[in-house]
This record gives structure tokens, C-alpha cells and sequence, in this order.
């Protein structure tokens, strides 16, 4: 749990529940098991108990104590919809939500099925987004599943992305995150794969972002894609009165809030997010060049941005 995420497309996570088990082949190499395993058994730390499953009752209230508006990744080391945890105590998350109305709550699930169950149950306010994470064709039905969710805003996650996903179904989807797999052991993620679900994203006009090409580290690779970054966020966080101020800084480069400019092709505020560890921050050229663009960049909509010598990255 933390107020300031290392991840690129929010800002803070909450974990009112710990723990989680394996469903499919995303899971493999999850990052979550692999952090909270390594403290296993030591007396008196949060994980302690590894990576079983766990409520933590006293973090229920967390977001409420966070006045500063944020984009809050709820439980990035859970899954909410996981089969044990009992129904009033996802209410009461829920409840919580709703009360925190001046943060968005990003929900990420791999249990789409409990999901679609219980969706019709909860209260959905418009600052809680719901996502699925699919990895391959196998799992694009959870895509299904989600629109069943009357969330405001409905998100995948293509992370890692283990195969092409050509036969997935964007309809009613929002936003779409896509990105490599990163730790001991990666499966490599195909640029045909990204390319594809990226380009289908830019017609049918849906926020795209790429996290990640992964490797022994999550930002070995860097996040570039042919050129540029994409970074894209759901048109709706501008749209929420109380967070007037969050498109601005929902993803930040080193905690420094970039200027957005609305591109001409898309309707969705583009906000940059750069983990390079050049200083100053800079862009490839598609060959393999560098150019830097002094630590700012001005977004040009979906052919590319400027940089510092005036020529565009794509």
C-alpha cells in the first residue's frame, strides 16, 4: 500500500485485501506473489503470512484519511472479485469508495465471472473504474463480462501480453493498457501484438496505453512503441468536477505534471508518463538515435509530438 505507485497509470494503491491464487497464464509470473512471498514468515511484517489471502479491516478507511484528489489502484496485491472474500466486505470497499468521491478507484480483475455475479449488487459511482486483465485470446470472453459492469469507465488491462489479441472485442471499452511481462523468467511480448491492438484502439477512438516492454525489470525495456509513448487516459477524468486538476497529473514523470494538449484525431486528454532514465528525457528515433526535448514534451494527438528541434518523433 502505497500514496506515491512506481506504476504508470495511476497513483497511489490501496489494499483493504491481500493475497491471491493463480487462474491463468498471466499469473505465472506474478509480481504481487513474488514481493510478498519473499517476506514469508517473518514475525510482525505485513506479509508475514506470504501471499495467502488476507483482509485487512483497518485499511478500509485509508482513502478517506488522503485529501489531495488521486488515481487509487485497489487491491494491486488482490483481486477483489477473488472467491473468498465475502461479499460484505467488498460492499463495505465499495462503500468506501463512494465516499472518497474525490479520488477514481481503478478495479482490476482476472474473475470476470464473480464480477458479472455481483456487479448487479453493488452501487457503481461514476469515480470507480472496472477492468479485466487479458492476456491472450483464450481470455478475451472476460471482455464480455465487463460490459455487463455499468462502471463510467471500463478498462483491459493487456498485461503481459502473451499472444495476439485480434478477435477481442473493443465495444463499450473505454481505455485498454497493454504491455510486457517483466520479472525472472519474461515471456516476450510480439511488437505485432502492441502494434495491432494499438492501431485498432486509434480508429475506434479508445484511450491506449502502453506501459511496458518488460524484461528482467518492469522498466528495462522503457515504454517507447514505435517512436513515442503512448499514455492516453479514459476522456472522463477530465470530465469529473471535483478532479479538475487530476487529468493534469494523474500519470507525472518523476512526479513533474506535464502540459496535455488535445491531439487532432482523438477526443481523449493524452497525459505523458516517461520512466527513461536519461536526463534530460529523451526520444528515439525510429533510427535509433536519441534526441533529447530538454525534460518536456508537448503532445501532438496520435501521429507524434514535437521535439526540441522542431522535427516530430513519428
Amino acid at each position: 500500500m502505497a500514496d506515491h505507485s512506481t506504476i504508470e497509470w495511476t497513483q497511489a494503491t490501496w489494499n483493504p485485501v491481500t493475497g491471491c491464487d493463480k487462474v491463468s497464464p498471466g499469473c505465472a509470473h506474478c509480481y504481487a506473489e513474488t514481493f510478498a512471498e519473499r517476506w514469508r514468515g517473518i514475525p510482525g511484517h505485513p506479509y508475514e503470512q506470504g501471499f495467502d489471502l488476507r483482509l485487512w479491516p483497518d485499511r478500509l478507511d485509508l482513502p478517506l484519511r488522503w485529501s489531495r484528489p488521486r488515481l487509487v489502484f485497489v487491491n494491486s496485491m488482490s483481486d477483489i472479485f477473488h472467491e473468498r472474500i465475502p461479499f460484505e466486505f467488498v460492499q463495505k470497499i465499495f462503500d468506501v469508495m463512494k465516499r472518497a468521491d474525490w479520488h477514481v478507484f481503478q478495479l482490476l480483475t482476472k474473475r470476470h465471472e464473480r464480477m458479472a455475479e455481483l456487479a448487479q449488487q453493488l452501487e457503481w459511482p461514476s469515480n470507480v473504474w472496472m477492468g479485466v486483465s487479458i492476456e491472450n485470446e483464450r481470455f478475451a470472453t472476460r471482455a464480455d463480462a465487463l460490459r455487463r459492469v455499468p462502471a463510467a469507465v471500463r478498462f483491459i488491462s493487456a498485461e503481459p501480453l502473451l499472444g495476439p489479441l485480434r478477435d477481442l472485442d473493443l465495444a463499450g471499452i473505454h481505455w485498454v493498457i497493454a504491455g510486457g511481462e517483466s520479472g525472472p523468467g519474461h515471456r516476450s511480448v510480439d511488437i505485432e501484438w502492441l502494434r495491432d491492438i494499438r492501431d485498432r484502439c486509434e480508429v475506434a477512438n479508445i484511450a491506449f496505453f502502453f506501459k511496458q516492454w518488460g524484461g528482467r525489470t518492469s522498466k528495462a525495456g522503457g515504454r517507447v512503441l514505435d517512436g513515442q509513448y503512448w499514455s492516453d487516459m479514459p476522456a472522463s477524468v477530465s470530465r469529473q468536477s471535483d478532479l479538475g486538476t487530476l487529468a493534469q497529473t494523474a500519470v507525472q514523470i518523476r512526479n513533474e505534471a506535464v502540459p496535455v494538449t488535445e491531439g487532432r484525431h482523438r477526443t481523449v486528454p493524452q497525459i505523458d508518463s516517461q520512466f527513461d532514465s536519461q536526463s534530460p528525457r529523451t526520444l528515439a528515433d525510429k533510427d535509433g538515435r536519441r534526441r533529447t526535448n530538454g525534460g518536456r514534451v508537448q503532445l501532438r494527438g496520435r501521429r507524434g509530438r514535437t521535439v526540441a528541434d522542431g522535427s516530430s518523433t513519428r
